[in-house]
């Protein structure tokens, strides 16, 4: 496989949409490479996405969560993106509007055949609530890998915050490689070189890696 690094910091913002029928209608196809961002309306998705980019504004933060409505999608270059789902979960949110995202969310998820790997973010103080759970399992199931990313691992002190990732990790550990479980601090940066590493796996599966040698050699040819 390829050793080309994915330059994240590359990411640019390309279109927001209710849906996937939106999506389809503005993007060239379902091809490529996806990777999606998924997590309760106050587990700090925008925040992670602006850390890894290393962008302040990618993805706009919001002090009242679950004001994130829509799938917001970031190109990386004109092969791969970063997909930012509606946040899910939030009490406030009218019922009616919950179970809208919910749908997005799940027809997203089930149907997008470019999808490479899902994000699934929690509060490292509040893992595994039923969504995250459902989340998960709609990724294993599948086939396509997970990271569950326990977010704001700064507010606990080392020792509590590797309690939790173990216990994580041994709750999930069932589901073999297809989960990965890793602390994350938007704040402090806890995490960021690792999660990259993932992505950048991600980023590069065997196919689209031959697919393109195959376009280069053409090209010269």
């Amino acid at each position: 496989m390829s050793e080309s690094r994915m330059d994240f910091r590359k990411a640019k913002f390309l279109i927001s949409a209710p849906d996937i029928a939106h999506l389809d209608e503005h993007l060239p196809g379902d091809v490529g490479v996806e990777i999606a961002f998924a997590g309760r309306s106050n587990a700090g998705k925008s925040s992670a996405l602006n850390l890894l980019t290393e962008q302040k504004n990618l993805a706009r933060t919001s002090k009242t969560p679950g004001r994130t409505q829509l799938i917001n999608v970031f190109a990386l270059d004109e092969h791969r993106r970063l997909v930012d789902l509606p946040g899910y979960g939030f009490a406030q949110v009218p019922l009616a509007m919950k179970r809208k995202w919910q749908q997005a969310l799940g027809q997203y998820l089930q149907e997008r055949e470019c999808l490479s790997g899902v994000v699934v973010l929690m509060d490292i103080r509040h893992p595994l609530k039923d969504l995250d759970m459902q989340m998960i399992e709609w990724g294993v199931q599948s086939d396509i890998p997970v990271l569950a990313l326990l977010t704001k691992a700064d507010k606990l002190a080392q020792s509590a915050r590797m309690k939790t990732v173990n216990s994580v990790r041994k709750q999930l550990a069932d589901y073999g490689d297809a989960v990965k479980v890793e602390p994350f601090s938007s704040l402090k940066g806890l995490g960021k070189n690792k999660v990259l590493g993932i992505l950048n796996e991600w980023c590069h599966p065997q196919w689209l890696v031959e697919a393109l040698e195959q376009q280069a050699q053409e090209q010269q040819e």
